[in-house]
Parts: structure tokens; sequence; C-alpha cells
């Protein structure tokens, strides 16, 4: 007797993500009914045509009615979610994004190049020659410095928020979380530092920074409360800390299971641009986010109801047969690559051009530093079905 799909255990996802059970599924059920232990179960999306229609129906498919994680959540933590960025729906979303987006364009990022270089020189200078846990001795660095300089955060305060992000994306993990609540109290216990630092902040002069731009923009006609703002800083700095850290870690890997391609990357660092980009197609660094149907729906030849759960899977679109020739091979040179590791249309990440900066840069550095980067023993992955990350892996750099 076959055994029923299961791609919601977190245990599914510890070897890797079910690459596998993810292409039978394309075939077979697209949009394909999965069971939750204890909660009403979801639709998981899983074609790269279906996963952009839901993002283009941003009313039909809510974000905010049910956050855009597939545990249902108690009101007080599904009301935090809805003041961040991600689990807004329109017309709220655009009066909140809007106003940033101008500091997060690419020319204004790009004027960030020089700084994210010289962390990026200073982070690998520190680092010994020898063997490194790569995942939290090197790269946890720079996203967590670039964005407390963004934030103008203390930096005697970066460690902490990184700890903070990490247990908010990893509380399906044992090692990192050892209480399921821990994501929960984690959030709280950033959000009541923002709080805190808001408040600090308003008897202070502005400075150029994001947080000067929070407190003092009218989002939608109306200022951000210190609460408010804590709720956003958590979504702006986990997304910031955790999903660049993850792209580093799972970008080194790639290419070190792809040696040829490696060497292709340290013959001509032109090339790293387009590694950076089939690294977030391979190893995008969450596997889904969800969505809530707020009126009845056809999708994928299946009718969803109001109310359901809709889960879009990125890993499974960014294999897509009929997007992607070849979509199991790890390929640098791969034209075009239209993956969703970033999302699409309403809620396309805000942060692209920075994790494209900071990608490019950390590996022109990093291959520049090192002429030698070895793998010592296997790499292990974070348990979750969210984040798709690792925790430790282990190489020999050597200068």
């Amino acid at each position: 007797m076959t055994e029923p799909v299961d791609i919601y255990d977190p245990d599914g996802y510890v070897a890797g993500p079910p690459h596998a059970v993810f292409e039978e599924l394309r075939r077979t059920s697209p949009v394909h009914w999965q069971d939750m232990p204890g909660q009403p179960g979801y639709w998981a999306v899983l074609k790269h045509a279906d996963v952009m229609h839901v993002a283009r129906e941003p009313v039909l498919f809510s974000a905010s009615d049910g956050g855009v994680v597939l545990e249902d959540l108690d009101p007080p933590t599904l009301e935090m979610m809805r003041h961040m960025l991600l689990a807004m729906d329109p017309p709220r979303h655009q009066d909140y994004r809007r106003p940033l987006a101008e500091r997060f364009k690419a020319k204004v990022i790009a004027g960030l190049e020089d700084r994210v270089r010289t962390v990026c020189r200073e982070l690998l200078d520190g680092v010994a020659d020898g063997e490194v846990e790569f995942v939290h001795e090197v790269t946890s660095g720079l996203p967590s410095r670039v964005i407390g300089e963004l934030m103008g955060l203390p930096p005697a305060d970066w460690p902490l928020i990184h700890r903070l992000a990490e247990r908010q994306t990893s509380g399906q993990d044992p090692d990192l979380a050892t209480d399921p609540s821990e994501t929960g109290s984690a959030s709280v216990e950033m959000a009541m530092y923002a709080i805190d630092f808001a408040a600090r902040r308003r008897t202070e002069e502005p400075r150029e920074d994001l947080t000067t731009l929070l407190l003092e923009t009218e989002f939608g006609g109306t200022r951000m409360t210190d609460v408010d703002f804590g709720s956003f800083f958590v979504q702006l700095v986990t997304a910031g800390n955790d999903t660049t850290k993850t792209m580093l870690s799972s970008g080194l890997l790639a290419l070190l299971q792809h040696p040829e391609q490696l060497d292709e990357l340290r013959a001509d660092p032109s090339l790293i641009p387009g590694a950076v980009e089939e690294i977030l197609r391979w190893a995008n660094p969450l596997h889904y986010f969800r969505r809530t149907a707020t009126a009845d729906a056809e999708l994928g030849g299946m009718t969803v109801r109001k109310g359901d759960k809709v889960a879009v899977y990125y890993t499974s679109a960014n294999r897509d047969e009929d997007v992607f020739a070849d979509p199991h091979r790890f390929d640098i040179h791969r034209h075009p690559n239209p993956h969703l590791a970033f999302g699409i249309a309403e809620h396309f990440c805000l942060g692209v051009h920075l994790a494209r900066l900071e990608g490019r840069v950390f590996f022109e550095e990093l291959l520049a530093t090192f002429p030698s980067v070895e793998l010592t023993g296997d790499p292990v992955r974070v348990r979750s079905n969210l984040n798709n990350a690792l925790k430790r892996l282990p190489v020999r750099l050597g200068r």
C-alpha cells in the first residue's frame, strides 16, 4: 500500500527538500490537499504558473486573514503579524510599502556597495584559516551588520537581534528552539526591544537611517506608534538577517557540490550575479508562504472554498519542468531564470536589490580571500517545513 504523501511534516525536510515528491505532485496533483495534525489542512500550490496566479490575486488570496504560516495563530500573535508588510493586503500594503520603496530602489542600494564590501572584508579578515562552521562563524555576521547599520541599531545589540531572528524562524528545530513557543516569545522579545528603541530615538536628533524614516513618515495618513514600529521592525530585521544568511551558506554548499562551476567563478567573477540567481532558484530560503481564500475560487482544476488555507510552494515552482529546462541541474549560466525566491507581484521582496548586492559582494570577497574552500563534513539542515536553511556547514578555508 502506498504511503500517503505528507509535505507538511518538518521531518520530511531534514535530509533536504522533498523534490521527488514535489515533482510527482506537479504531475499528478498540482494543487494538492494536505492534512495537518490538529488543525485544518491546506491546498499546496506547486506549479510556477499557479503560484504566480495566487500572488497576482492578493484580495482573493489574503495574506492578512490568517497570516503567512500554515499554523493557525492565536489572536495576539496574528494581530502582531498583521502589522508586518508581508501580512498586509491592499490597499494597506501599498500605504506602507510606497514610502519605503524609494529607500530600497536599485540606485540607492547600489550606493551601499562600498560599505557592504568593507563589512565583508572585515568579517573575512577575522576568520582564521582552517576549519570553521560557515553558517554562524562566517555568513551570519554580514546581514546582522548591514541591517543593524541601516536601522541605526547600536553595534552591541547586533548579536542579540541575530539570535532572536534565528529563534523566530527555527521554532520547529529542537536544537535551535527547545520549545515551539519560543518562536512567539522571540518575536515578542524583539518587538519589545524595538518599542523601547523607538521611544529612545524619538527623544534624539533624527539620523539618516531607516528608523527615522519609519518613525517620521505617515503611512495611510498616520504615523507609526511605537507598537506599530515594533511589529514592523520584527519583519524587516528578521528578513534582513535570516534569509540572507541562508542564501550565502546554501550558495556556498551548492558551489562546493559543483566544483567545476566554483572554478568558473574564480576564473571569471563577472559570472557571480548569475550564480546568485541560480543559488536563489536552487536553494530558495523559504519553502512557502500561506494565503487564505476570501471567496470560493477555482485553482488548478480544484475548488478552493472561502476560508481555506492556500500555500504557495516556491521550492516546487522553482523546479517546474514547464518553466526550467533540466530543473534539477544547478547551472550558473541559466538564462532566463524566472525563479520565485523573492515572490512576485504585490508582495515581491522589498529588499531584493540589497539581497542581490550582499550575495554578489560576499562571494566576490570570499573567493578573493580564500583560494581554497573545502567541505569537511556533512551539512546539517534546520528541521523546518518553512525555512530551507542550513544550521551547520563545516568547511576548511585556506588563504
